[in-house]
Order: C-alpha cells, then sequence, then structure tokens
C-alpha cells in the first residue's frame, strides 16, 4: 500500500515537473489543471465540513488525477521528470508531507471562510 502512495506521489510530481515541456500533451495539463482546481475550489464530493472525510475525498482524488493525467505523457517526457521528481525529493524529503499539511491547512480556512461567510 505505502508503495502505491509513494509511486502515486511520484508521478503526481513528475507531472507538475513535466507540465513546461512542450512534448506534454494538452489533455495531461487540462487533468492537472482539474486537480488543482478542485483541490482549491470549495465544491467537492463531500464538503471539507464534514468531519475527516471532507478532507479524505481531497487526499485521495487530487493525487489520483495527477498520477492519472502523468500516465498519459509520453514515455521519454515521464522519464526525464521522474529523475527530476525522485532528485527533488531525495533534496526535499520534507515536500510532500509539508505539501499536504499545507494543503489540509488551506482546506480548512476555506471551509471555516466559507461557513462564516454563510452566517452559520
Amino acid at each position: 500500500m505505502i508503495a502505491r502512495i509513494r509511486s502515486g506521489w511520484r508521478d503526481s510530481l513528475a507531472l507538475l515537473l513535466a507540465l513546461g515541456d512542450r512534448r506534454t500533451p494538452a489533455g495531461a495539463k487540462l487533468m492537472a489543471a482539474l486537480a488543482v482546481a478542485y483541490a482549491l475550489l470549495p465544491l467537492d464530493l463531500l464538503p471539507d465540513l464534514t468531519p475527516v472525510l471532507g478532507v479524505a475525498d481531497d487526499v485521495l482524488i487530487v493525487p489520483t488525477l495527477l498520477a492519472l493525467a502523468a500516465r498519459t505523457l509520453p514515455e521519454p517526457v515521464l522519464t526525464q521528470a521522474r529523475g527530476r521528481s525522485l532528485r527533488v525529493q531525495r533534496r526535499l524529503p520534507w515536500l510532500i508531507p509539508a505539501g499536504i499539511v499545507a494543503l489540509l491547512l488551506l482546506m480548512t480556512l476555506g471551509g471555516w471562510l466559507l461557513w462564516r461567510a454563510l452566517g452559520a
């Protein structure tokens, strides 16, 4: 299970690193944009205010979309991006956990602000 999560995060980071490559297909860029939009927009399958489950859908859906988009990359682009991804992860081992924590904090803040704006 941990190996699958690591491989999904590696592919997600590889996709983000490959977005600037002109050989990256438009479909991969669109999927990456959808993943980022899903993470940032207040519209979710499960509202962020729902304890645990509200955040869990973001933690599962966003990396899955990014990993699927990474699989649409041409092999040379993916290989090069995976290499860069591994180098980044070796240099910055705290990057992924820090990114997850930052994302959770932003979603919590967004949910709280939405809750306050709705006058609840």
